[in-house]
């Protein structure tokens, strides 16, 4: 079974934040108690060949807590010796293998070391949507020898329905909120998008690329002058689509990237030389919540400024807010991205939102209408195995 256990760790290397091995816990749980051997495969941050502080040995600890029961914890993923221990496993017992990512065949996508991989089981699941957009040897490629016995997780189902939910199956009136830095990374799902969306926000650092396209005066803000050409094409775009587009209309502007810097509200067309802003103002804020709360299908990524300072937090807590707020009175809400999660996760309010992804950029991929490789590799031969039959 691939899993996500790509989590962080603080300095003595216990995990801070087990989100994604409590999405796992149920298809876990499930093969176990039917009487399924549990082999699970995950990667572990970038390392550079066998590096210890990337070993997954760390994380075996808070499964055990979560799971109530003891893991077994395989010192490699491939070859003789841990072939030997996961065959050794009983009728629902769970093993954890290494890092997969200790060898670089992973990353390559390489068959061969997909094969060994394949060793270790009869049935391949897959239950890691965060890495379902790499086309890497234990997410991919390993399909292909579980011609008919490959499936998804619970989590992967559950990540599958409900993005669907934002881009086929939504109750009107639906509202993309879009922040964080950069225009370039979300090009391509602010186009895709607008198929499916009545309302589209844009906040955050990528605000000053619009602004500045059209000709207002953004100080020393964020902006990529290459994408002003395309920040215009997509107010095009919007108007062609009937889409309505709000951009903000006032900023909290400081004279410097510090939550200590001297900072006021302004109009984001008229920001003075030396001066960036750095969240969004109230009357952004105010008319964001209200469109927000009107709304009946909701998708955040990205935050509206930079929530990590407190000073310039109160763009991006009130939004998450409204959104709490417009789920609690019926709507569907699902977020995704790094940040975003972060940002629920500091306010608290992760519990109030109808859905939380686990995957960043393949969320990303997957609502720019990407076929995602981890899921490809799945309904292939699914697929090939209905017409057979």
């Amino acid at each position: 079974m691939r899993v996500d256990f790509n989590v962080p760790l603080d300095a003595n290397g216990k995990v801070t934040d087990n989100s994604r091995i409590k999405a796992a816990l149920p298809t876990i749980q499930k093969i176990a108690k039917d009487g399924g051997r549990v082999i699970l495969m995950s990667h572990f941050g970038r390392p550079n060949g066998k590096e210890e502080k990337y070993s997954l040995k760390q994380v075996v600890e808070e499964l055990e807590n979560l799971l109530g029961k003891k893991v077994v914890f395989v010192d490699e993923c491939i070859g003789e010796k841990s072939l030997e221990q996961t065959s050794q496993l009983k009728k629902g017992e769970i093993a954890l293998l290494e890092n997969v990512r200790f060898h670089k065949e992973e990353t390559e996508g390489d068959e061969f070391f997909a094969g060994q991989l394949a060793e270790h089981g009869d049935v391949f699941v897959n239950d890691a949507f965060g890495a379902a957009h790499r086309e890497h040897a234990s997410t991919a490629v390993i399909a292909r020898f579980f011609e008919h016995d490959k499936l998804f997780g619970a989590l992967m189902e559950k990540e599958i329905k409900n993005l669907g939910k934002v881009l086929y199956g939504s109750t009107k009136p639906v509202t993309a909120i879009i922040g964080g830095a950069k225009v370039s990374s979300k090009i391509e799902i602010i186009e895709n998008l607008m198929d499916s969306v009545d309302n589209m926000i844009i906040g955050g650092g990528m605000a000053f690329t619009f602004i500045r396209a059209m000709k207002g005066r953004i100080g020393s803000s964020l902006t990529e002058d290459k994408r002003l050409q395309t920040a215009l094409d997509i107010m095009d775009l919007a108007k062609q689509r009937g889409v309505n587009f709000y951009l903000p209309s006032d900023a909290i502007i400081a004279d410097k990237f510090a939550n200590d810097a001297d900072h006021k509200t302004c109009d984001i067309k008229q920001i003075p030389d030396g001066w960036m802003g750095l969240d969004i103002g109230p009357a952004s804020t105010k008319r964001f919540a209200e469109t927000i709360l009107h709304s009946r299908t909701i998708l955040w990524n990205g935050p509206m400024g930079v929530f990590e300072m407190d000073n310039f937090q109160t763009g991006t807590k009130k939004i998450a807010e409204a959104i709490a707020g417009a789920t609690q009175a019926g709507s569907f809400s699902l977020v995704g991205g790094g940040d975003s999660v972060a940002a629920l996760s500091k306010y608290g309010l992760g519990e109030k939102m109808s859905y939380v992804s686990t995957g960043g950029g393949a969320m990303l991929e997957y609502l720019e209408g990407k076929e995602l490789p981890g899921i490809k590799a799945i309904k292939a031969s699914s697929m090939a195995g209905a017409e057979e039959e």
